[in-house]
């Protein structure tokens, strides 16, 4: 089967390993160094030696490859290589050579074609042509040489699309008669088409303009009939097995695009269904092609019933309706597994566009045995063919179920039928589907012990993010299923988890029952709230009956293990379920209690994770008295809570502090007691260590077990700070005083350190842990500054001091001991404060800003987290206190410079929040009274900036907003918002700042650009202000300036400049023939 290249990926020689042409050896390593004797263009290119310098760059020693690769590409640079490609190609006898002069020719054509004068075009054109016919009229050619058929096909579709229609507008005839002389050129030709077609309908933008586009996909829309009807004299009458497949493959791409009406007004589908789908061989490549006719939506709904029928008829004759299709893959070829894949590709494609006009009782039968050929491909042990169907079952499940949600009376939804009878026509079928769901759901992210690849259990560290969009679609697809069925889908689990007790039972080996019991609990989950209180409590006691008798015959600790993993994660799920029933819930908590015991790899740490879950679903239960009991079930977790943390880690402890934070959180007596008590064993602990620290004048600070105990009891506090919000602050003012003279006690320990050891002691375990205390302290101010709800007590009683201690520290310290968590402190206080915090700024400016910029203005890579924070705080200036930045004068000019080298950051999210700093910037300046000042002083220069990122494709990911900020500039001065002149009155004279700007950037662009003609440049120009009106108008005239800087010379754009301009007048014409589109000029109105 031809598999065609990947024309924007291609390297020298990334897919084929030839045999070694006959004559050529290895380059022997004394004659390494004579490798660059091709490099002389003064006299003729040594052919044998460039022989042996492609094989060395492919077959060599490493030492060899590299060296060689490094001379070949020396040589394609060379601006005359081109030349001599016509000569290697005749001379050569190695396929390696021929694939280098090709890919040397591969980018003049990219992007010099329009450089070469007419006759070097023809001349190259004709060559490549003849060479392609050449290789591909006999099969002895096409079996040696197919590695340079291939990239000469991939140079002839360059040629084509810089040549065809204006150029050479019979090339469709040409390519077509030749394909009727030779089946094996018909072949041929066929993968040309199919490359073409590629390029222009599936990888055109970026890579052409618009209008090239455009004239290229009309161009093939017009001359396709010659095209379709070889392809149709191909199927009807080849008997080459290779050239049809060839054929169909190629046909599978022109259907995403022709006009439908050479789908049904010719046979073309009775044909694929009929004569290749029975076929083995072609099956595939017919499925394609019925892949692509499933998305065609137009014409008459009749003719995609008969394309149900016909391929439902069809299909069966080779695959019978009952067939257990997940075994037939489990034992079938590469050939059956995607066929089955293609399968569900049509049938979802189909039902998607087209099911609603299908279900009529005429169709049912024929659309109920297409379903259930869908539903049993679900059941396939195949990931991709299981995501395919996956999307359809979710569109038909939320169809389904918002029909009975939303009817108010009986709504027709089949002809002479009921809503009731279209979800019983689909009932047997969602059954399969509902089982399929159970039996594949994917791990939920709450789910953090897995099997490795050998069996093993872990604790997964990293999230699979695949796993849990997979999970997401997964559970809102049963979600809707349950709604239709709850029976059907607690029957399905409650079965099958029956089962899976009886292999736990029977003692039966962990991979029988390990993964489905997993999967079953995860779709137990999933379901949570969707049925009735009632229902759900008699399914949920079955669930948690079965895990519970499982978890006590299981023999072995990782059995125990995982069904202990699946008992947490279930009861998670179900808060409703909990906070119903005390007793279980009060259960289910000392269970987790018991969990946090062991010591089985991610157990602990699950649960302590369905606590922290269970914490915040359920926290009023633990903090009311219940039915029976004299006191809240608080009070016996607090006397509990030294046991219950015994064998935590500092990560799970705060983690159940935590916890127990949010349940004390929702109190409404005792709060303040209940917090001493909740804090009394990190706070004895404090206690003892500044209690000694005061007896050693803080030199018992300095150890590493202090500083490291110190650590874990503040971020403790971080966590119950996160869950007690606005109720911490009576835990923070007990040890606030503390937390200040620890800071600077450490501040001034590192300061004494780099100034006796220098800056390498930051490097240092010691000094790292000191930094480790300050760090904590600050995060634990700004958990803090986000949750109080009291400005004014931050204001009067916490800033101050904290800003006493922070700010001189950061100023002073060497930049390696500075800390970025001090740069997220004030961005987190001038968002919570925001114009109140104006009267801060001028300090913060003064002591913070200029430091850091001379941290990080050198390179962009040293301070990396500093970088991140450091522009999360400019924006926070911006847009909280931007009065009080533009009347400290001396500042703003840097922090405009900031900004705009933040746009150009080699990180993507620095240059990301650079660009809206600046995007926020303009808005907030242009309503001030800096901005005529600003655009004075910063207009050019910012597009001089936003230029140099437009077109550097390293920041392509920020061309939307790019082009946001480009737009309202070029707005600005279109609609003459900007009444100052932009230029330099006393030694330049324009009419007007359009003018200057329009002569601003033909000159910008030409001098970086010189490959751009003059009138292609001016028409860019004009364009920034005839499309800045239009939002989408404008980034398209972007995106096509990005294709043309790519090319060099012209074509014959600047002859069409007058009809453009024509254009353009016509459409001036008719926006001021409508009231209202054009704004009045300064003359209409003195008139």
């Amino acid at each position: 089967t031809y598999r065609p290249l990947d024309l924007h990926q291609h390297s020298l020689f990334p897919f084929f390993r030839a045999v070694v042409p006959q004559g050529v050896e290895r380059l022997p390593l004394a004659c390494v160094r004579a490798m660059d004797g091709i490099l002389n263009f003064d006299g003729p290119l040594d052919i044998e030696l460039l022989d042996r310098v492609c094989f060395a760059s492919v077959e060599g020693s490493p030492g060899e490859v590299s060296e060689a690769q490094s001379v070949l590409n020396q040589f394609k640079d060379h601006e005359a290589a081109w030349q001599a490609v016509d000569s290697i190609l005749e001379q050569t006898q190695s396929d390696y050579t021929r694939y280098f002069a090709l890919s040397v020719l591969e980018p003049l054509i990219q992007y010099r074609w329009k450089a070469l004068d007419r006759e070097q075009q023809e001349g190259i054109k004709d060559y490549i042509v003849e060479k392609v016919v050449k290789l591909s009229s006999d099969e002895q050619s096409l079996e040696e040489h197919s590695m340079v058929l291939r990239k000469m096909n991939v140079i002839l579709v360059q040629i084509i699309k810089q040549e065809w229609p204006r150029n050479w507008n019979s090339f469709v005839d040409e390519i077509v008669a030749a394909s009727k002389t030779n089946e094996l050129i018909c072949e041929n030709n066929m993968v040309i088409f199919k490359m073409l077609s590629q390029e222009v309908f599936d990888f055109a933008a970026g890579q052409l303009t618009r209008a090239k586009a455009e004239e290229l996909k009309s161009s093939f829309q017009e001359q396709f009939l010659s095209i379709y009807q070889l392809c149709e004299y191909v199927l009807t009458e080849s008997n080459r097995p290779s050239l049809l497949s060839v054929t169909l493959d190629t046909l599978s791409c022109f259907l995403s695009w022709i006009p439908a009406g050479y789908v049904f007004q010719f046979n073309l589908v009775p044909m694929l269904i009929q004569k290749f789908l029975p076929v083995e061989i072609f099956r595939n490549g017919a499925m394609k092609c019925l892949i692509e006719i499933a998305l065609i939506d137009v014409g008459d709904p009749a003719n995609y019933a008969k394309i149900l029928h016909l391929f439902v008829e069809s299909l069966v004759t080779f695959l019978p309706i009952d067939t257990d299709i997940a075994e037939a893959v489990e034992h079938g070829s590469d050939e059956d597994c995607d066929f089955v894949q293609n399968l569900a590709m049509f049938l979802v494609n189909f039902f998607k566009t087209h099911r609603a006009n299908l279900e009529h009782p005429d169709n049912a039968e024929a659309l109920i045995a297409a379903h259930r050929y869908l539903a049993n491909v679900s059941l396939v042990d195949a990931e991709e063919v299981f995501k395919i169907c996956l999307e359809y079952w979710g569109i038909l499940a939320k169809d389904l179920f918002f029909e009975v949600k939303s009817t108010s009376g009986n709504v027709l939804m089949l002809s002479g039928t009921t809503e009731s009878a279209r979800r019983q026509l689909y009932s047997p079928v969602l059954q399969i589907v509902r089982l399929a769901m159970v039996q594949r759901m994917a791990r939920p992210e709450e789910v953090i012990v897995t099997e490795d690849e050998n069996g093993n259990l872990i604790r997964e560290y990293m999230k699979d993010t695949e796993a849990i969009n997979m999970y997401q679609n997964m559970r809102d697809t049963l979600v809707y299923l349950t709604h239709l069925d709850p029976d059907n889908t607690a029957d399905i689990m409650v079965t099958r988890l029956g089962q899976q007790r009886a292999l736990v039972e029977s003692r039966a080996p962990k991979d029988e029952w390990w993964n489905p019991l997993s999967r079953i609990c995860w779709a137990v989950g999933s379901v949570s709230g969707v049925q009735s209180e009632e229902r759900e409590k008699r399914f949920l006691v079955n669930v948690i009956r079965d895990l519970l008798a499982m978890c006590e015959v299981a023999k072995g600790k990782d059995n125990k293990a995982v069904i202990a993993t699946n008992i947490m994660y279930v009861v998670g799920q179900y808060p409703r379920f909990l906070n119903e029933h005390w007793k279980f819930l009060r259960t289910v908590v000392n269970k987790l209690f018991e969990f946090m015991h062991e010591r089985h790899p991610g157990v602990q740490d699950m649960a302590c994770d369905t606590f922290l879950k269970i914490a915040k679903s359920c926290r009023r239960r633990f903090v009311t008295v219940q039915l029976g009991e004299h006191r809240p079930y608080i009070i016996d977790i607090l006397q509990k809570l030294p046991q219950i943390i015994s064998q935590l880690n500092p990560t799970q402890l705060q983690s159940c502090y935590e916890s127990v934070g949010y349940m004390i959180g929702s109190s409404s007596a005792n709060k303040e007691q209940l917090i001493r008590e909740l804090m009394a064993l990190p706070n004895e602990k404090w206690h003892d260590v500044m209690s000694e620290a005061k007896a050693t004048n803080a030199l018992a600070l300095r150890e590493p077990e202090a500083a490291k105990l110190l650590t874990n009891i503040i971020q403790t506090n971080i966590r119950v700070a996160t869950s007690l919000q606005d109720s911490y602050v009576c835990q923070l003012s007990q040890f606030f005083v503390d937390i200040l003279l620890v800071y600077r006690t450490y501040s001034e320990a590192i300061s004494q350190a780099v100034a006796s050891e220098g800056p390498k002691v930051t490097r240092t375990s010691q000094v790292k842990s000191w930094r480790s205390v300050k760090q904590e302290i600050l995060r634990l101010v700004s958990v803090f500054v986000k949750a109080c709800s009291d400005p004014a007590l931050l204001q009067e009683k916490f800033l101050p001091p904290m800003f006493e201690a922070v700010l001189g520290d950061y100023n002073s310290n060497h930049p390696l001991a500075r800390d970025a968590e001090v740069l997220a402190l004030l961005s987190v206080v001038i968002e919570k404060m925001k114009s109140a915090a104006t009267y801060l700024l001028p300090r913060i400016f003064d002591t913070v800003f200029g430091c850091t910029v001379e941290m990080i203005k050198d390179n962009y890579n040293d301070f990396p987290q500093v970088r991140v924070e450091f522009f999360g705080f400019l924006r926070s200036v911006n847009k909280h206190c931007f009065g009080a930045l533009i009347e400290m004068g001396d500042h703003v000019g840097a922090f405009v410079d900031s900004v705009v080298w933040g746009i150009k950051h080699t990180r993507a999210d620095i240059a990301d929040t650079g660009l809206y700093i600046l995007d926020e910037f303009w808005d907030n300046v242009r309503r001030s009274e800096a901005a005529n000042a600003f655009f004075q002083s910063y207009v050019t220069r910012l597009l001089d900036n936003l230029f140099y990122v437009l077109v550097d494709t390293f920041h392509k990911p920020g061309f939307k907003m790019q082009a946001t900020i480009l737009r309202k500039i070029f707005l600005a001065v279109e609609h003459n918002e900007i009444p100052v002149p932009l230029f330099d009155t006393s030694s330049q004279d324009y009419p007007s700042n359009k003018d200057f700007l329009l002569y601003y950037v033909v000159d910008l662009i030409s001098k970086a650009f010189q490959n751009l003609s003059q009138g292609r440049v001016q028409q860019f120009a004009t364009g920034l202000f005839t499309h800045a009106g239009d939002e989408s108008a404008f980034k398209n005239h972007l995106r096509d300036f990005l294709v043309q800087t790519k090319e060099f010379g012209d074509d014959n754009a600047d002859l069409y400049l007058e009809e453009h301009e024509k254009e353009q007048s016509e459409v001036e014409k008719m926006r001021k023939a409508i009231p209202g589109l054009m704004k009045p000029s300064h003359d209409e109105m003195s008139g």
